[in-house]
């Protein structure tokens, strides 16, 4: 393959050459060059050496980062709209522009609860804050046992009268003899 097409660069280089000795000449149906004297010359060229290197190993490295760039910048913004507030951040500034809390102080958040709600309201959010997922788990947690102790004694159910059914009790079958290993 490669020595087909050095033939055809070489033929190609020959061909251009003579074009302008081609251009001077009256023309007269022969070419100006062998073809002998061509394939001669490229029998005796060394093969043309395009692919040379494949196995050898790369002496540099290409690291993208611009995309690396864009994420460490995108990672500093926040998105978040601030405090979590009834209505947005921005009725909440509203509320503030119309109401301001120095002329209007039964206007605000929480001004509608006495000093022992406040404190009510307060002990329950840190009830629930604390000790709500600690409870859930814990349910769940006793509802699972509860479930694999019911699966295990219909396993041991189940294995019974399989075998009471089988002949001589299930004698010689390992699952009659040991119940406790099938689990």
């Amino acid at each position: 393959m490669l020595r087909i097409a050095g033939a055809a660069l070489f033929v190609t280089a020959v061909l251009l050459g003579a074009a302008p000795a081609l251009a001077q000449t009256e023309p007269t149906g022969e070419l100006p060059v062998s073809l002998d004297r061509i394939r001669e010359a490229l029998l005796q060229a060394p093969p043309p050496s395009l692919l040379r290197g494949l196995n050898a190993q790369p002496s540099f490295r290409v690291e993208v980062t611009e995309r690396r760039r864009t994420d460490e910048l995108l990672a500093t913004l926040k998105f978040d709209s601030g405090p979590s507030i009834p209505g947005g951040l921005y009725a909440h500034e509203l509320e503030q522009t119309y109401w301001p809390s120095v002329q209007n102080p039964l206007m605000q958040p929480y001004s509608a609860f006495t000093q022992g709600e406040l404190v009510q309201v307060m002990v329950t959010s840190i009830l629930e804050k604390y000790f709500a997922g600690r409870l859930k788990n814990a349910i769940s947690n006793a509802e699972r046992r509860h479930a694999e102790a019911a699966a295990h004694q219909e396993v041991t159910r189940a294995i019974a009268e399989y075998c009471t059914a089988q002949p001589s009790g299930g004698a010689g079958i390992e699952i009659c003899a040991n119940p406790q290993v099938a689990r």
